[in-house]
């Protein structure tokens, strides 16, 4: 304790003493540039000075100097040393002293011996040389905070403001990880620029010459909304030059405070096929989500809980989250309050096939707001279940659309799926009635209700990336179903803001379609995958699932691409189905009729040996 207590009193005793060194040389620098201003106008001699008048004159300039920068506290380590903020600071020091002096010559400098222009020129001067010391001094401090030679030497891709920040950072801690040693910038205008006393060395194409020339072994990314395509091909040259690439964390992290510029992580497959920027009109979401009480259905899924963090950044009056899994309101609950105890009333465990809670929720609870994101989501396993579908899906979504029309609900938004595109699957049909069901609530003329349709998510429980990481680390092998099945993806945040932003912009009865960018074929993500595992893993294809597409579709048959608001939503209208209309003998007789279908299809392909042709297992290596 008593080291420590020693330790501080130095270190402000430097920091005071570093404050008067300062000012000793700033009062210099007046005295200075006084004399040499009075030697200028007298070309070059004194023979004329009067020297009493010019030691007051200099004594006046010391002490204004000193009250000027004691005022715009030059003198209380208020700015960094040598920073913009500090030269404004210094350059008001100067012009009030230099006033303060020159009234007075310009009144009496002919009687006491002293040029009227002295402090004209005397200004620029005493600046100029009080800006250098400052320059002088924060060229050592950031000399002397350079990383170390344990340092990794990396690039950084991109000299914009992002790479110029991230490039101070590094270059001002002696504790980095990481020490730049050049900039890759593909702006023709940027060739041979300096960041930080780094320079620009070329563009991607001179990446792997660059990285051999400087011994480099790692790549930095540091561009704020570097999208799918741009990644993928950085990845690619980088791989190609021996180059470990690492991204900075998404800027709105960063703003938020929720990460930190230095946080640099490995790239991963999410950014390579999912990264969209999204531009959110947060005047239009907060319009109708701030000082609102809001209900997620589904709160502990991926999407739903994503939502919900996504909501409580808007300010509503009240944010209550429903799912039948406890441990999931949990862990969504821990994400936004910081704790889970599962006492307060945000969390409500309650299952959507129940009516009568989910009615009884509403009428208490009254939300203004619902985003409904309960579902099963899983195709395989609704094509052997397709009663759970329509338990869930369809009458589940039923219970809660009819609960929330009569608690007057405002806005009522339903989470669909690409599926229900000209759907053929189990999943598709249940989520197409869905969408019908809640296009039938809005031809009732009260309140907004519309649908939000969109592909996979990366990232969520049981979908195929976690499922190929899973399948990559035990050694393999890796199932396709096709060599040609394509899908679209976006990440789990970039679907949630589109989502929320839709609820804004929707109008009643439409199916809101999010732009998903370009369909993305599956075994490019797993040779991908496999390559960047390092593994020698072998695919397999195992044929397409029953009803599975080869090609999903976000828009159907007979609806329109009308984006009227926003460049990534679509705008259709929804084919209402009253609730009336629902039959489960007709859904059950479809289902039964399709399963028999199956089996007589198998059952003749049992018999015919030469129509089943087991597709050769692909062996994949890491690419050198």
């Amino acid at each position: 304790m008593a080291a420590s207590a020693r330790s501080g009193i130095t270190l402000r005793s430097i920091r005071a003493n570093m404050r008067v060194f300062q000012y000793f040389f700033d009062s210099i620098a007046w005295i200075v540039a006084i004399v040499v201003a009075v030697w200028l106008r007298f070309e070059f001699h004194f023979q004329d000075t009067n020297w009493i008048a010019m030691a007051v004159i200099c004594l006046v300039a010391a002490l204004a100097q000193l009250g000027a920068g004691l005022v715009l506290s030059l003198y209380r380590r208020r700015y960094q040393v040598g920073s913009f903020d500090e030269v404004l600071a210094l350059s008001g020091s100067v012009l009030l002293t230099a006033a303060i002096i020159g009234i007075p010559i310009l009144i009496f400098g002919n009687d006491i011996g002293v040029p009227r222009s002295t402090p004209l020129i005397a200004a620029p001067l005493a600046f100029l040389a009080m800006a250098l010391t400052r320059y002088f001094r924060r060229v050592a401090i950031e000399r002397s905070s350079r990383p170390t030679d344990s340092a990794a030497p990396v690039l950084i891709y991109g000299a914009g403001f992002v790479g110029s920040s991230l490039l101070k950072r590094m270059r001002t801690d002696a504790q980095s990880r990481f020490n730049p040693v050049g900039i890759i910038d593909d702006a023709p205008e940027l060739a041979n620029a300096v960041r930080s006393g780094v320079r620009v060395l070329g563009t991607s194409a001179d990446l792997r010459k660059v990285a051999q020339d400087t011994g480099a072994t790692m790549l930095v990314v540091a561009i704020a909304r570097a999208d799918a395509s741009l990644l993928q091909r950085i990845s690619d040259l980088a791989a190609d030059a021996d180059l470990r690439v690492l991204v900075m964390p998404p800027l709105d992290d960063i703003l938020d405070g929720r990460r930190g510029m230095g946080d640099l992580r490995d790239i991963s497959i999410e950014d390579i096929i999912g990264r969209h920027p999204v531009d959110t009109d947060v005047a239009t979401v907060a319009g109708y989500l701030t000082d609102k009480r809001v209900l997620v259905t589904g709160a502990g899924g991926s999407i739903g809980a994503e939502l919900c963090r996504q909501i409580a950044k808007f300010g509503p009056a009240e944010l209550m989250m429903l799912d039948r899994d406890e441990s999931s309101l949990q862990a969504v609950q821990i994400s936004i309050s910081g704790h889970g105890l599962l006492h307060t009333k945000d969390v409500v465990l309650a299952d959507i096939r129940d009516a009568d809670a989910i009615r009884e929720l509403m009428q208490e609870r009254r939300p203004q707001v619902v985003f409904h994101a309960a579902a099963l989501k899983h195709l395989p396993m609704l094509e052997q279940y397709p009663d759970e579908a329509w338990k869930t899906n369809v009458l589940g979504s039923l219970n809660v659309l009819e609960a929330a029309f009569a608690a007057g609900v405002e806005t009522f938004v339903n989470i669909s799926t690409d599926k229900a595109a000209n759907p053929t699957s189990v999943l598709g049909h249940s989520k197409r009635l869905a969408e019908r069901l809640t296009a039938s609530f809005a031809e009732r003329g009260k309140g907004r209700y519309l649908s939000v349709r969109f592909g996979n998510v990366l990232g969520s429980r049981g979908s195929m990336l976690p499922t190929f990481t899973a399948l990559i680390e035990a050694g393999g092998p890796l199932t396709v179903t096709h060599p040609d099945i394509t899908r679209y993806f976006m990440t789990i945040p970039e679907a949630c803001q589109l989502v929320v932003q839709a609820g804004g912009i929707g109008r009643p009865g439409e199916v809101l379609i999010l732009d998903m960018g370009q369909p993305v074929k599956i075994l490019d993500v797993a040779k991908r995958m496999i390559r960047m595992s390092g593994k020698s893993i072998e695919i397999i294809y195992t044929g397409l699932r029953p009803h599975e597409k080869l090609h999903e579709e976000l828009i159907g048959t007979g609806e329109q691409d009308d984006r009227p608001f926003h460049d990534k939503i679509t705008h259709a209208q929804g084919e209402p189905l009253d609730a009336s209309g629902l039959v489960k003998q007709r859904w059950d007789a479809h289902w039964k009729s399709e399963a028999e279908a199956r089996l007589t299809e198998q059952r003749s392909r049992a018999d015919d040996a030469g129509a089943a042709v087991p597709a050769a297992p692909v062996r994949e290596a890491r690419e050198a």
